[in-house]
């Protein structure tokens, strides 16, 4: 599958993907457009999110109000679920274990919102360039191309709609240009009234047998880990820290989150329970990286959006401040 969705890509007229001259300036403002778009109209479709031989389907319902931004967006493969967003509140409907788990935010950002509302540091790190007009779900795109100055970091095709800006389709390429991960509209509304029935969960949660998971992303309970890496990569600054204790565990985690303003790579560092075998080594799941190695009496896991080399050199750059 994943050859045969490249061998499409690279057949694609010439003309469709070739850079057009244009000043940066105009490049950096159509990103500024899709990161707004995404979080300021209303929209309804559905998309498909393709890594590898896997591929999902995703229903979403997104609506602006005078409360602020209000979804649902529906797994349609797979083992059913839904997740509903009012604000920065979330919840995630799980009905073959009747389970809704409540977090104050989402881990990552879902499609079609993927960019970051503030974008002055991503032309550090990634070329910006316009590329020509191609036509996703049956509407006009501009094409935008984000270039990796090195190869610690993918590269972004990107494809907006000509008018209102939002994100149509995302195609997140490693360095030999294969693609690493996709999503798709193939079918989408933009504008107009959303029914608020549309962004209603269909599970009757309050039902008998239902229960509500609030354990998801506890409060810290410091600010300040004792952990940090030696050799922080170009582009990749600290944007968050925390400690916490966890449902399961015994001792708290240390999380570290560096990110370039478009990849994300988290460190996370617990205690080795007595007698359990250290794990070591690298995995990976579409373009998510993950590597793990010990650490002393710790467990050190990185992951991130970002090539193997990448996750390994953070992983292997983790030490104890003393703090």
């Amino acid at each position: 599958m994943r050859v045969l969705l490249l061998g499409l890509f690279l057949t694609l007229p010439a003309t469709l993907l070739a850079e057009t001259p244009t000043a940066p300036d105009d490049a950096l403002a159509w990103l500024q457009k899709i990161a707004t778009a995404a979080h300021e109209l209303n929209y309804s479709g559905t998309f498909i999110y393709q890594y590898g031989n896997h591929t999902e389907t995703s229903r979403i319902v997104h609506a602006v109000d005078s409360s602020g931004e209000h979804e649902k967006l529906e797994i349609l493969d797979g083992l059913p679920r839904e997740i509903i967003r009012n604000n920065d509140e979330v919840q995630c409907f799980l009905p073959e274990s009747k389970t809704v788990k409540v977090e104050k935010r989402l881990q990552r950002k879902p499609f079609p919102a993927l960019l970051p509302e503030q974008l002055s540091n991503l032309s550090e790190s990634y070329l910006i360039k316009l590329g020509g007009h191609q036509r996703i779900a049956g509407f006009y795109c501009q094409v935008l191309l984000l270039e990796p100055k090195d190869d610690l970091r993918y590269g972004y095709h990107l494809w907006a709609e000509t008018n209102s800006g939002l994100l149509l389709k995302a195609s997140m390429l490693d360095e030999k240009n294969d693609v690493v991960e996709q999503m798709t509209f193939t079918q989408l509304n933009i504008g107009g009234p959303i029914d608020e029935e549309m962004l209603k969960p269909k599970y009757p949660a309050k039902a008998a047998g239902w229960r509500y998971d609030r354990s998801g992303q506890p409060e810290p309970i410091s600010t300040e880990t004792g952990w940090s890496v030696k050799n922080p990569l170009a582009g990749f600054k600290k944007i968050m820290e925390a400690k916490r204790m966890v449902s399961g565990k015994p001792a708290p985690i240390s999380h570290i989150v560096y990110s370039d303003g478009l990849a994300a790579i988290s460190v996370f560092v617990e205690p080795r329970a007595p007698g359990v075998k250290p794990l070591n080594g690298v995995s990976k799941r579409g373009a998510l990286n993950i590597y793990t190695k010990p650490l002393d009496d710790y467990q050190v896991t990185v992951l991130g959006e970002a090539p193997p080399m990448t996750v390994m050199e953070i992983g292997n750059s983790v030490y104890y401040t003393g703090k």
